[in-house]
C-alpha cells in the first residue's frame, strides 16, 4: 500500500478474494454461448471467443517469467542485486493478476461497444506498422512524463510508492500498482490499439502481438538478473536507445530519480535523466558467475501439486504452508506437464537461496515424488541422483550438504551412510540432522511429563529419542510387542527399566508419533492428547479435540535473509530440524559427517541452535506464524 493511499487505490473486486474472477464470468459465458450456440453465422466471431485464451496466455506468460527469474536469481549467475525478498513483498505482489482481469473487462466491453472490433482479419501489415510508430512516439513519450509526475511527492506518496516498495524486483513487480495507476497506464497503451481499431487497420495478430510485447518487456525489465547479451548492442548500437535491460530498470528502483523511460531509454537520453552507472552495472551483471553456497539442503518433491508450492512455482502458494486446494483439479494439465518435465529432466535443480549472516545457503530438489521413494525399482535411480548431488557439492567446494525428507531414508541409503562408503574421499560433510531432530522432539515435551507413548515406524530418530528419555527418567510406553523388543535391544540395561509394554491407549496424553500412525489409533486416545511427530512427514489429523504439534522444526532468527516461501507444511520462517542441522555444522565448524548410526551430542546440538538464534516452536508460535 502507498504511504498515503489516494482515491481509487484499491481494486474494485478486492473484497471478493479468489472469487474475483467471477467478474469476467458473464462476458465469458456470453462469448461462448454466442459462438457455439448462435444460429446466426454473423454472430459467431472468433475475436469475441479468443479474448479468454488471450487472458489465459498472459497468465502463463507471466508465470514462466516468474519461475525463470526465481531460478536464475537463486542460481546467482548474472544476478543484479543481492538484497533479499521477504514475505511482505510476496503478500504485496500477490494480486498481480488483477490487471489481467481489468484488461479483460475492457477488452470485452470494447468489443461490445465498437463495431470496428468485430470480425477482424488475422493479419494487416499497415496496422502493425501503425502500432509500432504510435508506441515509439506518443506512448513512450507520454509514459516518460507521466512517470516523472508520479515521482512528485504528492502522487508518489499516494500511488507510486506502492510499486517502489519493492527494491529487489521480480517480473510480477511490473504490474503492482494501485488501481488508479493502472487506469492511466491502460489509457496510454490504448492509444495504438484504439487508433488502429477506429481506422479499421487492426488485426488479431496486431492486437495479440502488442499485448504480448508489453508483457514481455515488463516482465523482462523487472527481472533481478541480466539476460540481454552484449553482442546484440554491438551488432546494432542504436538499439540501446530502443530497448532497456533489467539492470537499467533496476537502477530506477534503487536510485528513484533516474531511468524513467518505459521500454525505450531514448527519452532518458534526451531529457538527461539517464543514470550514468547504467552501462557499468549492465557489464558487471553479465560477468557475474553462479554462486557457490556454503551449505546445501537436499529435498525432493512430495505430491504432484507440490511443484506449485515451491518458490519456483506460485508465489502466493509458496508463501503459505503446503495444503491441497480445491482448484488443483482444474490445473491437472499443468500438473501433468510438470510431472513429465521433472521425469525427463532427471537432474537436481536449485529451488531457492538464503543468507545466514555471511553463510550462503541453497536448497536443491530431487525431481522425484514421495511415492517414488517407496518403489523398489526407483531406489537405485534416486540413490544415483542423491549421489550425483553430493558429488557436485563436493566438486564445487561446498562445506555441508544436509539430507531432507526421504533423501535420508534408512531403507534407501541408511541415513546417507551409503554415499560415504562409496566415496570415502568426500570433503563435503553429509548431515542427516537426526541429532537436532531428537533434541527438538525432546524439548517439545511439556515440562513435568513423566510418561510418553512412542508409536509409529521405528527409525534412527525414534531409537535415539527412546534412549534419551529413558536415561532422563521418563517412562516410554510402547503398544506393540515387536516394537518393544526392538527398542529394548537398543537400550542399556538401566535405561530399559523405563521402557514399558502396554495394551491401554489411556496411559499418557503425550504421544510421540512416526510414520504409520493410523486414524483408528488416534480415535482411541483420550481427549486432549498431544501428538508430537518425530517423522519427516506429519500424521493425518483425525481428531479435533486433540493437539497436533509440528514435525521437528524451529523458528529462524531475523538475520536469516531472503525468506519468502514456506518449507513444505511448516509455517512462515519456520525451518525443519534436518535443514537447520546443516547450517549448524557449517557455523560451528563441525568437520565430520552425521549419517548412518552416527549421532551428535543432543544437548550440544540443541545449545548450538539456541546460541545461533533459532527458537523452539511452541503451539502458540506455530499458530501465530501461520497467520
Amino acid at each position: 500500500m502507498a504511504t498515503k493511499p489516494g482515491i481509487l487505490t484499491e481494486w474494485p473486486w478486492a473484497r471478493l478474494g479468489n472469487f474475483k474472477y467471477l467478474v469476467l464470468a458473464p462476458f465469458v459465458g456470453h462469448s461462448i454461448y454466442t459462438y457455439f450456440m448462435s444460429k446466426d453465422e454473423s454472430q459467431r466471431d472468433l475475436v469475441y471467443i479468443i479474448i479468454l485464451p488471450l487472458l489465459l496466455s498472459r497468465v502463463i506468460h507471466n508465470q514462466i517469467w516468474i519461475s525463470l527469474s526465481r531460478y536464475r536469481t537463486a542460481k546467482g549467475n548474472n544476478r543484479i542485486l543481492d538484497r533479499s525478498i521477504e514475505f511482505d513483498q510476496v503478500d504485496r505482489e500477490s494480486n498481480w493478476d488483477d490487471q489481467i482481469i481489468f484488461n479483460g473487462l475492457i477488452y470485452y466491453i470494447g468489443y461490445l461497444l465498437l463495431e470496428q472490433a468485430h470480425h477482424l482479419p488475422l493479419w494487416r501489415t499497415d496496422g502493425i506498422v501503425m502500432i509500432a510508430l504510435l508506441h515509439i512516439g506518443p506512448v513512450e513519450f507520454l509514459y516518460y512524463w507521466l512517470h516523472r509526475a508520479l515521482h512528485h511527492h504528492f502522487l508518489y506518496s499516494r500511488y507510486h510508492s506502492h510499486h517502489h516498495s519493492s527494491i529487489v524486483t521480480e517480473p510480477i513487480t511490473s504490474v503492482i500498482h494501485p488501481f488508479a495507476e493502472h487506469i492511466s497506464y491502460f489509457m496510454l497503451f490504448a492509444i495504438p490499439l484504439l487508433t488502429v481499431t477506429l481506422t479499421e487497420t487492426v488485426s488479431i495478430t496486431a492486437f495479440g502481438a502488442y499485448i504480448t510485447y508489453i508483457d514481455f518487456m515488463n516482465n523482462m525489465g523487472h527481472c533481478n538478473f541480466e539476460l540481454i547479451p552484449k553482442w546484440i548492442f554491438s551488432m546494432f548500437p542504436p538499439l540501446k536507445y530502443l530497448m532497456y535491460t533489467p539492470s537499467y530498470h533496476s537502477l530506477h528502483h534503487t536510485q528513484f530519480k533516474t531511468n524513467y523511460s518505459l521500454f525505450m531509454p531514448m527519452y532518458d537520453y534526451i531529457y538527461d535523466t539517464l543514470d550514468m552507472s547504467s552501462d557499468t552495472l549492465y557489464k558487471k551483471s553479465l560477468e557475474r558467475e553462479a554462486e557457490v553456497p556454503d551449505v546445501v539442503h537436499l529435498t525432493h518433491l512430495t505430491t504432484p501439486e507440490s511443484i506449485y508450492h515451491l518458490r519456483l512455482g506460485l508465489a502466493s502458494l509458496a508463501s503459505k504452508p503446503q495444503s491441497s486446494k480445491w482448484y488443483f483439479w482444474l490445473m491437472w494439465p499443468a500438473t501433468l506437464w510438470s510431472i513429465m518435465i521433472t521425469w525427463i529432466y532427471g537432474h537436481t535443480f536449485i529451488v531457492e537461496r538464503n543468507l545466514f549472516k555471511n553463510l550462503k545457503l541453497q536448497t536443491w530438489a530431487i525431481p522425484k515424488y514421495r511415492i517414488q521413494y517407496f518403489m523398489k525399482w526407483q531406489r537405485e535411480i534416486i540413490n544415483n541422483l542423491i549421489e550425483e548431488a553430493i558429488m557436485e557439492a563436493d566438486q564445487k567446494g561446498i562445506k555441508v550438504l544436509s539430507l531432507g525428507l526421504l533423501n535420508q531414508e534408512e531403507q534407501l541409503n541408511n541415513s546417507g551412510e551409503l554415499y560415504i562408503r562409496r566415496n570415502p574421499q568426500l570433503k563435503v560433510n553429509v548431515v542427516d540432522g537426526s541429532s537436532l531432530a531428537v533434541a527438538v522432539v525432546i524439548n517439545s515435551i511439556p515440562k513435568g511429563t513423566s510418561q510418553v507413548v512412542l508409536r509409529g515406524r521405528l527409525s534412527k530418530v525414534a531409537y535415539s529419542i527412546a534412549l534419551a528419555l529413558c536415561q532422563g527418567g521418563i517412562q516410554v510406553v510402547t503398544l506393540d510387542e515387536e516394537e518393544y523388543k526392538r527398542l529394548k535391544t537398543k537400550l542399556t540395561s538401566e535405561a530399559a527399566t523405563k521402557l514399558v509394554l502396554s495394551k491401554s491407549y489411556n496411559v499418557s496424553k503425550t504421544w510421540l508419533v512416526g510414520d504409520g500412525l493410523s486414524e483408528d489409533e488416534q480415535l482411541k486416545v483420550p481427549k486432549g492428547t498431544l501428538f508430537i511427530p518425530y517423522s519427516q512427514f506429519p500424521p493425518s489429523k483425525a481428531r479435533k479435540d486433540c493437539f497436533y504439534f509440528s514435525t521437528p522444526a524451529m523458528i529462524t532468527p531475523k538475520h536469516l535473509e531472503n525468506v519468502d516461501s514456506c518449507e513444505n507444511w511448516l509455517p512462515r520462517r519456520v525451518m525443519s530440524a534436518w535443514r537447520i542441522a546443516g547450517i549448524l555444522h557449517a557455523l560451528e565448524g563441525w568437520n565430520e559427517n552425521e549419517c548412518g548410526n552416527m549421532m551428535f551430542d543432543i544437548d550440544k546440538v540443541w545449545k548450538a541452535s539456541l546460541d545461533h538464534g533459532f527458537c523452539p516452536l511452541t503451539m502458540a508460535s506455530a499458530t501465530e506464524s501461520k497467520n
